[in-house]
């Protein structure tokens, strides 16, 4: 699936390869499961903390943290003088997503635009995402 950049050329989203993904992400992944059982010690409940504990630090390298897409979204909000980037229509202060424009480049304010939900949805169709 191609996304577009933020140089509006198209460029194909990171993926693994077959081969990648079983000679260094299952390994990798493996290595992983192991230490989160090994560190939780047979403690069932510690092994389920430290899994959501890990799952939510990734998403965070990925995403950024809560507070850093917000601060990004109040940018966006003024930069856009508070209208859709996509139908340009006024937009409400609550209730609007940060849409990336291109998924491997992250949360930046270069990278990012503000847009209703409906509209969000509506474009990820056409680019046929859902």
């Amino acid at each position: 699936m191609a996304s577009l950049s933020v140089d509006g050329k198209h460029m194909p989203k990171p993926k693994l390869t077959t081969e990648q993904r079983e000679q260094l992400f299952a390994p990798l992944f493996d290595r992983v499961k192991a230490e989160l059982a090994r560190i939780a010690g047979g403690d069932v409940r510690v092994h389920w903390a430290l899994r959501r504990k890990l799952a939510k630090e990734l998403t965070y390298l990925e995403r950024g943290t809560p507070a850093h897409r917000k601060r990004l979204k109040e940018g966006k909000y003024v930069e856009q003088v508070a209208l859709c980037a996509i139908c340009g229509r006024v937009l409400p202060y609550k209730n609007t997503e940060l849409d990336r424009i291109d998924a491997f480049l992250g949360y930046t304010l270069a990278n990012t635009r503000l847009v209703h939900h409906t509209c969000h949805i509506a474009d990820q169709k056409r680019k046929k995402y859902t």
